[in-house]
Formats: structure tokens, C-alpha cells, sequence
């Protein structure tokens, strides 16, 4: 049995919300964690591009108020977590950070050049990042060292996660490979439709010109950008019409006409077609067993931070701890610490 921790989104979206503003963050502590303090501007940080928009799309104060108590569990996990591998002797060296970075170049088609300058582009420092993976790093040991090592995969848990995953399979038909640009319009949209549709007609005739599909998806594309608007493998029997139909007499290579849609326009490229096998469970057993594992591993460390939680002292100040009296637990997040009563402060002011 593999003792791996569960992957963790070390993309590059993950880090987006690192940016600075050039605007001057009012500080304070947001809370109290055994020794150690969370600012208010750590939490604004965090949450500021997230909250941007929120906001722009008509969040209430409590929806903004959520948001931030939602940022400080994160912060105070990530505490606790750096605590734990201190003292466990977990923490990230320098190659471990930089075989982690190599990894996210690779893994979004980058080179290390591409990625420090995609992240400059987003307003992220290197040392900002790097200090940013550290920390993912050590959180991927600490939950391989202290929960990890206690899992472990029955063969009538596989049997049930392949029932589960693979029960609706098809039993055959075809599958075809595609990559697509979409451009978004109408109601909600950067543009209206007529003007998604125009620049949708100019990509198609840019690929007709001899231009590489991905270049023009990795500009304007709405779906899969950073893949090249590769969508990867769809079952013709469970798309829609309006997807299959194009497709039919499209030979791999070849690209289709622009389909205008309600909500934009796209274009599609098949890459390869073929017959449909059904998955067996011995040919998912490998993968299974990396789900339910992973799986059983998150369980299991939700319980460990809950209990973590209980041991240390977290206290959240004013405008935090009224929050979290007032919101349920915020989701995909370890459970909190009761709210302590910290000296009166003002409401963070939005970044």
C-alpha cells in the first residue's frame, strides 16, 4: 500500500490569491493561535482578489464576512500545520521546494522562466510563492507522517469505489479526443454574444491561416487554457447535440465551424477517435486504490486537525470571533476552536 499523502493543489491558480495590492493594509491581529498571531492583513491578503470579486458580482457583507473567517481557518491550520513540522523535524528544505516548483512548471506546460513570469504578471513575488509551496510541502508530510501510515485499503472498499466510479460506464460506442476554444458571451459575460462570436470567427480564421489551435485556446479560450483548450476524452453518446453532431464527419486534425451557443461561441478540434472499452476492475484497481486511500486520508486528517484544534489555544478577535459565533464551519476546512474574547478592534477595512 502506498504511503502517500493525498496530491494537493499546488497549481499556479492556488497562488493567485497572493498578490499584493499597492493600497496599505489596516492591520491588526485577527487571532491568537498557542503563541503564535494571525494579522488581519495575512487574512486581507489572502482573501483580497477572491473577495474583489465577490464583491463585483453583489455579495453582501455577510457573504464578504464569510469569506474572511473562511481565510483565517486556512491561516490558522496552516499554523498549526508549521508547528507540527517543526517540532516533528517535517519542514521543507530548500530541494524539497524546488523539486515541488519544478513539478508545477512541468505540470502546467511551463518552464521556470514561463512561471516566474506568469506569476509577476499576477502581481506574486518569487519569495512569496516559494514561501507558499514551503508551506503546502511540509502540510503533504505532515499528513503523510501523522495519519498516512495509519490507513489502510480493503479489497470490498476497491469493489464499492468501482461500483461507485463506474457502475453508469458505457459498455461500448465511441470515444473522441477534442480540444476547444469558448468564448464566452451574453448575460454575465465579459462581452455580448455578437462580440464573442466575432472573435471566435477570427480565431477560426487564424487556425485557417496555418495558427496552432492551443495558441489562440491559451488567448481567448474559456475552457482549458492552460492545456491548450485540450478537454481530453468524451464519450459520444453523452455529449450534446449541439458538440456531437459537428464532429461526425470531422476527420482528427480538422477543425469545426463556429457553433454559436446561448452562451457564447466555440470551436472544436478533434484529435483522435476510437472504439470504447469498458473499464475493468482490474484495470481501475491501481487507481482505486489511490482514490480510496487518499480518500480514507482526508478523513482521517480532518479528524487529527479537529482534535489539534481542541489541544491548542485559538482565539479570534473581535470581528473574526463574531463571525464565527455567527456562520457555520466553513466547508472543505477543519472544524474550528471556539472563538475567544480578544481585545476590541475595528473591522478589518477591505484591501
Amino acid at each position: 500500500m502506498p504511503r502517500r499523502a493525498p496530491a494537493l493543489a499546488l497549481c499556479l491558480a492556488l497562488f493567485a490569491g497572493a498578490a499584493r495590492g499597492e493600497q496599505m493594509l489596516v492591520d491588526g491581529i485577527a487571532a491568537q493561535v498557542g503563541s503564535e498571531i494571525v494579522l488581519v492583513s495575512e487574512v486581507l491578503e489572502l482573501v483580497g482578489p477572491i473577495e474583489a470579486e465577490a464583491r463585483a458580482q453583489g455579495a453582501e457583507e455577510r457573504d464578504v464576512a464569510k469569506l474572511r473567517a473562511d481565510a483565517l481557518e486556512q491561516l490558522i491550520e496552516r499554523r498549526l500545520l508549521s508547528r507540527v513540522a517543526h517540532d516533528a523535524h517535517l519542514e521543507a528544505s530548500d530541494s524539497d521546494v524546488d523539486a515541488a516548483i519544478e513539478g508545477i512548471a512541468k505540470d502546467n506546460g511551463l518552464s521556470l522562466d514561463q512561471l516566474r513570469a506568469s506569476l509577476a504578471s499576477h502581481g506574486v513575488r518569487w519569495d512569496e510563492y516559494r514561501g507558499r509551496i514551503k508551506a503546502e510541502v511540509e502540510r503533504q508530510k505532515v499528513i503523510n507522517a501523522m495519519v498516512g501510515a495509519q490507513i489502510t485499503v480493503e479489497e470490498s472498499e476497491l469493489r464499492a469505489a468501482y461500483r461507485e466510479m463506474y457502475a453508469a460506464q458505457p459498455q461500448g460506442g465511441e470515444e473522441v479526443h477534442i480540444k476547444q476554444i469558448l468564448v464566452l458571451g451574453g448575460e454575465g459575460a465579459p462581452r455580448d454574444l455578437p462580440a464573442a462570436c466575432a472573435l471566435a470567427r477570427d480565431a477560426a480564421a487564424r487556425i485557417a491561416r496555418g495558427e496552432p489551435f492551443e495558441k489562440l485556446a491559451q488567448e481567448i479560450s474559456a475552457a482549458a487554457p492552460q492545456q491548450g483548450g485540450d478537454i481530453g476524452w468524451l464519450h459520444v453518446g453523452a455529449m450534446a447535440s449541439w458538440m456531437r453532431d459537428p464532429l461526425q464527419h470531422l476527420e482528427p486534425g480538422a477543425t469545426s465551424p463556429v457553433i454559436e451557443l446561448p452562451f457564447g461561441c466555440t470551436l472544436l478540434q478533434l484529435v483522435e477517435r476510437k472504439s470504447f472499452e469498458p473499464v475493468s476492475f482490474e484495470q481501475a484497481k491501481a487507481s482505486l486504490q489511490q482514490e480510496v486511500y487518499q480518500r480514507k486520508v482526508m478523513e482521517k486528517y480532518r479528524e487529527w486537525m479537529e482534535s489539534l484544534r481542541k489541544r491548542t489555544f485559538i482565539s479570534r478577535r473581535s470581528y473574526f470571533a463574531e463571525t464565527a459565533s455567527a456562520s457555520a464551519k466553513p466547508a472543505g476546512l477543519a472544524p474550528r476552536g471556539e472563538a475567544g474574547a480578544g481585545a476590541a478592534e475595528e473591522p478589518p477595512a477591505a484591501p
